[in-house]
């Protein structure tokens, strides 16, 4: 895990080592200022020689002074190296997101995805700022502040490793406690960023069902859940400073008494006052140094179920790669279907697709009708390879999808789906998400197409009008003809509306319809609808019913063969049977 996480420091490594460097270089002269401090005292103040008082205080000034430096060095480099490391692992997850495919998506909730690119990184920046810095300082303070109390009384210097044990026991086994608490905190953000985020994307829906008070005890219930298993975790931890201390003011009154006695009885001979000045200040190094492990021993005990949670992102493996050798030009438009079955958790027994057979022809129109549910969107996802087929063979231009480059095959397969995203931006830029080097002609010929140059060239700063986030200040209907035109942009093979213009009046779907035909004659277009005024002039319509092709034909064909067909048609034209 720590060798995985290790690869995003990258060029931050140097950062990292001038870090430990310095810190290395301040701890050495913080741990040498009591010792020469005990000679200032023994042999300048109490031997009354103002020469040896001048010159140790002028080192001591030069020693504090430098180490004031090196810390500073030291904290710069710091944040560099751990804001640094944040930075690289936040684009290593997002990167490796950017390869799932949509199955590998569906297997984190987006809200854990969030968590895990913002909270559970900060954790771990929190943790590796401590490793590098005080996981550096507290092991060398404490073994030299260990060493020169050995010099200093051998007697005295043994009441603190008889403590040691003492107080590593005790830490162990309020870690051991913390660890699954706070793992299972981190889980508990996900739930809290899944309710705001649902809460923020449906904020219309919730103003107007008045529901605002039970989302509000919604997110409270999160929030507290949080609260309570974060305190108990916390006060778990808080036991450490008292165990320290407690053991630690123990050691200093063990040593405060021998000392005096051992002062008293040698007369100073054995141990001099100096001396005893400088082990109290040994013992509060030493003190520290504990105090500052078990702070490290805090970070990594709360950043660990973070850094599992990272880990599984990073080791996902996406379940559609690019196969070897693969194809970099899709010939035409034609699609074919052969014996395809698919399911999402890849169990036979739980199809959403059952034995598909179809044959489109380049450049032909389908329409695709069928009750919510019956798998029509599934069935076009497996054109573009967003998700794979469980068994069967689709194949595109007469090649298998899993021969050609990703890219490639979905640089040839427009969709345009009925929940349409826009980004913040002005219309051009999103329309580039099509072709990012099209001309401002292809742009306006493409709106063209879509009949949604006729509301962008009534708006203020027409091309130029900003979007905001999600495409709020647009309608509807004029978000989904933004969107066909950006899918044209990318002058694909085959173009995939999926229920795409059902927010669109039956006067601007026709004329749309009419401008494919027209300016897009060997473009394969597969439309799903409700409506069956959007496609009844289609080459071929497909009915659909949980998960299979219940019957296929043109518009005048299914009328006479199929009477769920007929029933819809005669609904929607007001032309019901006479009973």
């Amino acid at each position: 895990m720590i060798k995985k996480l290790a690869k995003s420091i990258r060029e931050y490594k140097t950062p990292s080592i001038l870090t430990s460097f310095f810190v290395f270089l301040e701890v050495v002269l913080e741990v040498l200022i009591p010792y020469i401090m005990a000679d200032l005292i023994d042999k300048g103040i109490y031997g009354e020689s103002m020469g040896t008082i001048l010159k140790l205080g002028l080192i001591l000034t030069l020693m504090a002074s430098l180490s004031l430096i090196f810390g500073f060095l030291s904290g710069a480099f710091c944040a560099k190296a751990s804001s640094g490391f944040a930075k690289n692992l936040r684009k290593d997850m997002f990167d490796k997101i950017q390869t799932y495919s949509f199955s590998n998506i569906d297997k984190f909730s987006p809200a854990g995805l969030v968590t895990r690119l913002t909270t559970d990184v900060n954790f771990i920046q929190n943790a590796y700022q401590m490793i590098i810095r005080t996981a550096i300082r507290a092991p060398i303070m404490l073994i030299l502040a260990m060493s020169l109390t050995f010099t200093i009384n051998v007697t005295l210097a043994l009441v603190l490793l008889v403590a040691a044990p003492i107080l590593a026991i005790g830490l162990y086994f309020i870690l051991k406690n913390v660890h699954p608490r706070f793992k299972k905190v981190i889980k508990e953000y996900d739930d809290l960023n899944k309710v705001v985020q649902e809460n923020v994307r449906a904020a219309r829906v919730v103003k107007s069902y008045v529901r605002e008070d039970y989302e509000i005890q919604k997110f409270e219930k999160v929030s507290n859940q949080i609260y309570v298993d974060y305190s108990k975790a916390r006060k778990m931890l808080a036991l450490t400073s008292p165990l320290m201390q407690f053991v630690m003011y123990a050691c200093m009154i063990f040593i405060a008494w021998f000392g005096a006695e051992i002062i008293v009885s040698s007369g100073g001979s054995q141990l001099e006052t100096g001396e005893l000045t400088t082990l109290f200040s040994y013992i509060m190094q030493i003190l520290m140094s504990l105090m500052m492990l078990s702070f490290i021993l805090v970070s990594t005990t709360i950043a660990r179920p973070s850094a599992e949670r990272i880990i599984e992102i990073l080791e996902e493996k996406p379940s559609i790669t690019n196969p070897e050798n693969a194809i970099t030009k899709v010939k035409n438009g034609d699609v074919d279907f052969e014996n395809v079955s698919f399911s999402y958790t890849g169990d036979i027994s739980k199809l959403c697709l059952k034995d598909i057979n179809l044959h489109i022809k380049s450049g032909q129109v389908i329409g695709i009708l069928g009750n919510t549910g019956s798998s029509k969107t599934t069935l076009i996802s497996l054109i573009p390879r967003l998700y794979d087929a469980t068994s069967g063979k689709i194949l595109v231009g007469g090649k298998d999808v899993k021969e050609y480059d990703l890219e490639v095959l979905r640089d040839s397969v427009a969709v345009v789906l009925q929940k349409n995203v826009l980004f913040s931006g002005t219309i051009t830029e999103n329309l580039k998400w099509g072709n990012k080097n099209a001309t401002m002609d292809e742009i306006k010929h493409a709106c063209k197409v879509a009949c949604a140059d006729e509301f962008i060239e009534k708006m203020p700063d027409k091309y130029d009008t900003y979007i905001e986030e999600g495409g709020t200040n647009v309608s509807g209907g004029q978000k989904q003809r933004l969107c066909i035109a950006r899918a044209l942009l990318k002058k694909p093979k085959i173009l995939i509306l999926d229920d795409s213009t059902s927010a669109v009046d039956t006067k601007t779907d026709t004329l749309i319809r009419k401008s494919f035909r027209e300016e897009l004659p060997k473009t394969t277009k597969i439309i799903i609808s409700q409506r069956v005024s959007s496609i009844q002039d289609a080459d071929l319509i497909l009915i659909m019913e949980s998960g299979k092709i219940v019957d296929m034909g043109t518009h005048s064909e299914l009328l006479k063969s199929s009477e769920l067909y007929k029933d819809l048609y005669e609904s929607q034209t007001n032309k019901r049977r006479s009973k």
